[in-house]
């Protein structure tokens, strides 16, 4: 089990916290798979004005990584949706349910959803400054082309100590998971492992920075 524990802030503001985790799930179609969990809650504070409770669960093909299917339980302020994505990758083509309206939509080959895309990014071997990485994202019945540039080698100190870490940024043409109104940056584990230690965006009530509090020293992370 990967369980990466996240405390989001504005400012010095704790504005809430996201837990990330990786768990073995059931077989789909007889094939292994894995489990990505995201959820993100805003603070008591932020709450009275923005409240956020987001779920997202995606099933992960354990030897393609890409996406079996997807959930995403959104809440954010008044906002209310309820996403699930099943894909079918051999036929080019995803079933998208949206607050209850379910259409059959082609995707390209190697399609990725909003969570799994991650991951995917973490496996490969030759993420090195100066390179670019760009994949298919299918995201509220929309696909997309995200374009994720690794910008730099940097050293970080947090909780977990002091680790060289990897400065990716993610051209975002969707709000993502984490509420961000545009690019994403994400420091990586500058090793086999990739592990996300924090992450930096601007958001609906500012900006926020995301850092690894908790789950960094799980060996057995996929």
């Amino acid at each position: 089990r990967d369980g990466n524990k996240i405390i989001f802030n504005r400012v010095k503001i704790r504005a809430g916290s996201a837990v990330m985790e990786v768990t073995e799930s059931l077989p789909i179609q007889g094939r292994p798979t894995l489990r990505l969990l995201i959820t993100a809650k805003s603070s008591s504070f932020v709450s009275t004005f923005y409240p956020v409770d987001n779920r997202v669960e995606s099933a992960i093909d354990t030897g393609t990584l890409l996406p079996q299917r997807m959930v995403f339980h959104r809440r954010e302020g008044k906002r209310k949706n309820d996403f699930d994505v099943t894909f079918h990758h051999a036929k080019g083509t995803a079933t998208a349910i949206k607050d209850g309206v379910a259409d059959t939509l082609p995707v390209p080959p190697g399609t990725q959803d909003a969570i799994s895309c991650l991951y995917y990014l973490r496996s490969l071997p030759a993420l090195q400054p100066g390179s670019s990485v760009t994949m298919n994202v299918h995201h509220d019945k929309k696909n997309y082309r995200l374009e994720v540039r690794v910008e730099a080698v940097e050293t970080l100190k947090g909780p977990w100590g002091e680790v060289e870490t990897l400065r990716v940024l993610a051209i975002m043409p969707f709000q993502g998971i984490f509420l961000n109104e545009g690019n994403l940056r994400v420091w990586l584990t500058n090793d086999a492992r990739r592990v996300p230690v924090m992450m930096k965006a601007k958001v609906v009530i500012g900006s926020i920075v995301a850092r690894l509090v908790d789950g960094f020293r799980t060996s057995s992370a996929p």
